[in-house]
């Protein structure tokens, strides 16, 4: 909305021009009838009708009108310009015209309002609004919503856990609280066949969320101004513009207190005891309830939430024994104690790693580091690596299957594109013609072919240049790495105060956590710019349907928190170290600063502590985010709108105190859960404890989230949802990226490799010495010799050696004298070519393996497809009943053979046309 719009300008010529940008269009555009069948007509000028004005009748638990038989559906909340300052009046007079004839869009609409004035602040007014029965059935029918239509009887198949019941119960909801729902076959809703569902209770047949859902498709389409042909339209924008200052369905109960109103279902309250409270951390979901509470899109994330940690479980245990296992035999470490050894590691001194200020040093101030490396950079890694590449395709395919049932119970099977609305803002764009390409009807569009180009091309060159953006951060923490290494290089060789710290503090880990730590800052600042700029490209690219366009941010988002999250993650594991040179011959980055190496162990601790810090800080973060601030702002609320004890407040009064639920919904906690899953998979190779780390924080984050949007959230207006959208192939993309990520990991960055490599072929005739396959040796022989005559006047160390003429650098080079002097031994190319193997044939037996389980296990179960054909039966066997029906109404009386003959033939007839 313009800010002509907010400022309310009086001119009707500048409005008008300044207005028909943000797109009001032609009537019989906006409103077709199979979208808004309800739609009639306020003349311009004609006396609109106001809704009805009532007292609050001191039951703070009523759900209904004052008359206690109409429910509420929906709540506007509005400030009653009538109580404001006098000289504000003036500004507010626009606004008050356009609520009044969008609530009277909404009465012409067959909707019931009634307002009420607040109990707490006298200036705001609470408008109550019910959708009758018949207004019901017809939105029921355009929204395709599924209904009973007899009760599901096929018998399921028995849980295999059932004679563990007397184990099991107490990890369920309570049974006597959280009844189990019945099962249904279900069809879409059509007012004709009324006869043919299942219907106890006409006032139970929709359920709260079903009708929440009905009633915001109408505000959202509701007109609010009319100026000849054109008009405007949505309560987004009514939002956006501050003529209203909330809208939400209602809670049905406090969270902690049940209901004392007859037949309240007290569900919010249930779900708070059984789900969301602290104690009941250990109970699996109730799902059903969930859904039926908040509808399918928030049952679907925390249904795959629950599913993802319980597949943690596995990973986490297979994870802790690969860490037990490692920091067993970190002692034994023939490697490790060579570097330890005063006679050997103690023995080799050291090239300086930066040039002029940088001293020798000796390999065994390195012992400590080299110990925690054989935790992570083992034998057993190898093995987690391979396990979680195949766990990550178990988890994908399992999840298809869950999702299938999940699916067919929850009525989405069917939930197509065709049967999702346009958005109220790509309706309200919609200026152009153009020929449907599939029923070939004339339909209006918010653009032309060379427009679409337009919007898709600079929405795609701004994620470009945001993701530049986080590259050049991430050269810029490279520089500070290596001007840091320099630094701390010099003062921790040299400086004796620091001596107590020197065995546990390498110039290389002060430096890697140092960079980390800036590095999960610049992360989060670059997070909350990007997000803002995120949205406002979607919103530009003007996608068709709510789905199109959380898939559309969706993947702009994830492709810049990828970057921003796991570069400095890949940086680390596939380039630092990798082009260094020798102490003679360094290479520098810009000209300027000399590449930084890695300990003589390898990069593989400084990715563990990178991860750690990234993954930890993150999760941290996160938790103060989503449990602190909302309850703070609440209690600041709370506090600020205080009012006597006496004094009762009602339950859309209680509710408004709460949060707003954001625009995005639950985007954040799918891109939470989705960055989180890459750092479990991608890599795992270097971090056997991050399943570990994942599984904790998300029995926290369930609960966490659960007592979020129950607590202290309004009421979220419930969704369709058939599945976990766009998230779905991005989780796919991770799973296949792991695989050939943590193969590198194992080849390119820690040392396993050349230690197989030394193990196998040069610690025994021809290269080595030794009688049998061993380890000794294995430190002498992964460090080349360089003489120190050899320094250039740059790189020449400024403090003079004492008693040596060589030193010793990571890497496998030919010494000084040889013909070939600090060019690549033998031992190099053997490494190299032992690498590229081991890439090759890990990535070909896990991608295999990978194809395989997904060929063999099927995406819905066996039993999900005969309920849906038994249903899909069902379904067609009604239809064909109500058309003989509807024929027999038709046909006059005649005598009993031609009837009987014409109703044979009509039936046929109209059943080819149904079916």
């Amino acid at each position: 909305m313009s800010d002509n719009d907010i400022l309310e300008m009086e001119s009707l010529s500048e409005a008008e021009e300044g207005e028909t940008d943000v797109g009001m269009i032609d009537e019989e555009v906006v409103y077709p009838e199979e979208f808004l069948p309800t739609y009639q007509t306020i003349k311009e000028g004609s006396t609109v009708t106001k809704a009805q004005l009532a007292e609050f009748n001191d039951k703070p638990d009523s759900l209904f009108f004052n008359d206690g038989v109409r429910r509420i559906d929906f709540i506007l909340v509005y400030e009653d310009e009538d109580k404001k300052e006098y000289e504000k009046r003036h500004n507010s007079q626009r606004r008050k015209r356009r609520r009044e004839y969008f609530e009277a869009s909404l009465m012409k609409m067959g909707l019931g309002l009634e307002s009420t004035r607040s109990v707490v602040d006298e200036k705001l007014m609470f408008v109550k609004v019910h959708m009758p029965w018949n207004v019901l059935c017809t939105y029921a029918e355009v929204l395709h919503i599924k209904l009973p239509i007899q009760p599901n009887d096929l018998s399921s198949r028995p849980s295999p856990w059932r004679y563990f019941s007397c184990i099991t119960k107490h990890f369920y909801p309570n049974e006597d609280l959280i009844t189990k729902e019945a099962e249904f076959f279900t069809a879409p809703f059509e007012k004709d066949r009324l006869d043919y569902f299942y219907m106890k209770d006409k006032d139970a047949f929709f359920t709260p969320a079903m009708r929440s859902r009905m009633a915001y498709y109408i505000l959202s389409r509701a007109p609010y101004e009319i100026r000849g042909n054109i008009k405007k339209f949505g309560i987004t924008k009514l939002l956006d513009g501050a003529v209203y200052k909330a809208a939400y369905p209602l809670h049905d109960c406090r969270f902690n207190v049940k209901s004392k109103e007859e037949g309240c279902p007290n569900e919010r309250f249930l779900l708070y005891e059984e789900w969301a409270h602290p104690k009941s951390f250990y109970k699996m979901q109730p799902l059903d309830l969930i859904r039926k509470y908040y509808g399918e899109k928030i049952g679907i994330y925390f249904a795959w939430l629950g599913f993802y940690t319980l597949m943690l479980i596995l990973a986490a245990v297979v994870g802790l024994a690969c860490f037990i296992y490692g920091y067993k035999t970190q002692e034994t470490s023939t490697w490790s104690k060579e570097v330890c050894d005063p006679e050997i590691g103690g023995q080799i001194v050291m090239c300086p790693q930066c040039d002029r200020e940088c001293n020798y040093w000796r390999l065994n101030s390195t012992c400590e580091a080299s110990k925690k490396l054989c935790i992570f950079d083992n034998f057993g890694t190898l093995v987690f690596a391979v396990f979680m590449s195949i766990w990550v395709t178990l988890f994908l395919e399992f999840w298809k299957r869950y999702q299938a049932k999940l699916e067919y119970e929850w009525d989405t099977v069917e939930f197509l594109e065709q049967e999702e609305p346009p958005r109220p803002e790509y309706e309200a764009k919609c200026i152009y013609d153009r020929k449907n390409p599939i029923t070939g009807v004339k339909e209006k569009v918010p653009y032309t072919a060379c427009g679409r180009c337009v919007r898709v091309s600079i929405g795609i060159g701004t994620v470009l240049f945001w993701i530049l953006l986080i590259v050049a951060s991430i050269v810029a923490i490279t520089v500070y790495r290596l001007a840091a290494f320099f630094a701390f290089s010099a003062k921790l060789r040299s400086a004796e105060e620091l001596e107590p710290l020197k065995e546990y503090v390498t110039p290389q880990m002060a430096t890697s956590v140092t960079a980390s730590l800036i590095s999960f800052v610049i992360i989060m600042i670059l997070n909350i710019l990007y997000e803002r700029v995120a949205i406002w490209i979607t919103d530009f690219e003007l996608p068709r349907t709510k789905t199109d366009y959380e898939n559309s941010l969706t993947l702009k988002m994830f492709l810049f928190q990828f970057v921003n999250y796991y570069s400095s993650c890949f940086y680390i594991a596939f380039a630092k170290g990798k082009a260094v040179g020798y102490p003679g011959k360094p290479v520098y980055l810009l000209g300027k600063y000399r590449n930084e190496e890695c300990d003589p162990g390898g990069c593989l601790i400084e990715l563990t502590t990178q991860l750690s810090i990234i993954m930890g800080g993150k999760a941290i973060w996160n938790n103060i985010q989503e449990v602190l601030l909302p309850w703070v702002k609440n209690l600041i609320f709370r506090y600020c709108t205080r009012v006597a004890s006496q004094k009762v407040i009602p339950r859309w009064e209680q509710d408004y105190q709460l949060q707003p639920v954001s625009k995005l919904g639950l985007f954040y906690e799918y891109l939470e859960m989705v960055i989180q899953f890459g750092f479990v998979t991608l890599f795992v190779a270097s971090f056997p404890l991050a399943p570990v780390l994942a599984l904790v924080n998300n029995l926290f984050e369930i609960r966490v989230d659960a007592w979020k949007i129950t607590t202290q959230f309004r009421r979220v207006v419930p969704e369709k949802a058939q599945d976990i959208g766009a998230w779905q192939p991005i989780l796919q993309g991770v799973a296949i990226l792991a695989v050939a990520t943590n193969a590198m990991i194992i080849a390119f960055t820690s040392d396993m490799i050349p230690r197989l490599v030394y193990y196998w072929s040069f610690s025994v005739y021809p290269y080595g010495d030794h009688a049998s396959n061993t380890m000794e040796g294995y430190i002498n022989s992964s460090l080349s010799v360089f003489s120190i005559t050899n320094f250039s006047n740059s790189s020449r160390p400024m403090s003079k050696p004492y008693n040596i003429t060589t030193c010793r650098y990571r890497d496998f080079r030919y010494p000084p004298g040889h013909p070939k002097e600090y060019e690549y031994n033998m031992y190099y190319w053997h490494v190299i070519a032992a690498k590229m193997a081991f890439i090759i044939v890990v990535e070909h037996i896990v991608y295999l393996t990978k194809f395989i389980l997904s060929y063999m296990i099927p995406d819905v179960p066996y039993a999900v497809k005969e309920q849906m054909k038994r249903e899909k039966y069902l379904t067609q066997v009604i239809l064909h009943e109500t058309n003989l029906k509807l024929v027999t109404k038709r046909l006059k009386p005649v005598d009993d053979e031609t009837s009987k003959h014409t109703e044979e033939t009509a039936s046929k007839g109209e059943m080819e046309l149904d079916f």
